[in-house]
């Protein structure tokens, strides 16, 4: 019946839109078309990233009239730990992660050597936080 056409509700709408942030953290502040405020960041699983202020980003819009709002990405599996902006947190079942931080150092976790048994590394490495010597026994 026409009435029936009449009282649906409207369809979702979804937009995306390229903005520039202006406030970083697990909230962000972004310009599109206008600035927007505390927006959640999501990212691929495992991968938690804080954007740098003025850092290009995507701003996925959905809902009926696009009012609801995010950084693309998932929500991250585990507590959101606490990162600078543009450093780069990844982070993997049973406690693996890399930590890219900002002034340049890599902090690597992991509970399990690879099946290849081998780490490739280009720079000083530090075990527990004293330099690593190799054994010579």
């Amino acid at each position: 019946m026409w009435l029936s056409r009449q009282l649906k509700p409207a369809p979702a709408a979804a937009d995306a839109d390229l903005g520039i942030t202006t406030i970083s953290g697990r909230k962000v502040g972004v310009v599109t078309r206008g600035e927007v405020r505390d927006l959640p960041v999501y990212g691929p699983g495992g991968y938690l990233w804080a954007p740098a202020n003025g850092a290009a980003v995507l701003v996925v819009k959905g809902g009926p009239g696009g009012e609801e709002q995010c950084v693309a990405g998932t929500r991250p599996q585990e507590e959101a730990r606490q990162i600078g902006p543009g450093e780069v947190y990844i982070y993997g079942p049973g406690g693996n992660s890399v930590y890219l931080k900002e002034d340049g150092s890599v902090e690597i976790r992991g509970s399990r050597v690879s099946v290849a048994g081998e780490l490739s590394i280009d720079g000083r490495l530090s075990v527990n936080g004293e330099p690593y010597r190799p054994c010579n026994c």
